[in-house]
């Protein structure tokens, strides 16, 4: 282990540093045995969500704010309610709500990744631990371990939400409710092989001549490709 001095570019040695944090009564960092964050998703991706919010704002600068979780082996994703006001009760809400429609899939998931945002309460918590989950919170101000979750944040904001006005918060549930839709059943993931969440790719027939339909969504600013006989 070695560091720079105060950023200044002075190369310090491992037992200095260590002669340092002793003095200041700070103990070294325990030895991991278990699996790295990364072994862990890959491991137990099959058993993991995620949620998490994301803000819009609308033409006349109201923010508003979207509640999703997804799914990490499938990537399916879940926007379960858009509101001005998201409170720690509204979370739990939605989260009952969730649960409900699972049914008993939803005793298929393990764990449930979040950030540590004081709206998610421990009523939210409550929801998902009876249901038979365990909550796994993210550290401070680290987005990437909960990367999934981000990445659908930058592809509805890149993909919807960057190009279109919100009028207000009914526009906005029927807007993301449509990309939804397009995200689960139609839009291709590199780490599905390119295939959708809810759709396999149709088998590809080399003789065969194969037509390609064209299907436009929210006013041409999605497409949507099937192949037609």
């Amino acid at each position: 282990m070695h560091g720079e001095l105060a950023g200044l570019g002075y190369p310090i040695g491992a037992s200095t540093i260590w002669k340092i944090l002793e003095a200041a009564g700070i103990d070294p960092s325990p030895q991991r045995s278990g699996p790295s964050w990364a072994q862990f998703l890959r491991t137990q991706g099959h058993a993991i969500l995620s949620c998490d919010l994301f803000h819009l704002d609308t033409i006349t600068l109201t923010r508003l704010y979207a509640f999703f979780v997804i799914d990490h082996a499938t990537r399916q994703v879940h926007i379960l309610g858009v509101t001005a006001h998201p409170t720690g009760a509204w979370l739990t809400q939605q989260a009952r709500n969730f649960t409900m429609d699972l049914d008993d899939a939803v005793k298929h998931f393990r764990f449930l990744i979040r950030d540590r945002d004081g709206k998610f309460t421990t009523s939210f918590d409550a929801v998902f631990t009876a249901a038979g989950g365990e909550m796994i919170k993210t550290p401070v101000r680290a987005p990437r371990a909960n990367a999934i979750a981000e990445r659908f944040v930058g592809s509805v904001r890149r993909e919807l939400l960057d190009r279109i006005l919100i009028i207000n918060q009914r526009h906005a549930t029927a807007v993301l409710s449509e990309y939804e839709d397009h995200f689960n059943h139609h839009r291709p993931h590199r780490a599905l092989t390119q295939a959708a969440p809810l759709r396999a790719l149709p088998e590809q027939r080399p003789n065969d001549t194969t037509r390609v339909r064209r299907l436009d969504r929210l006013a041409g600013l999605l497409h949507e490709y099937q192949q037609v006989a």
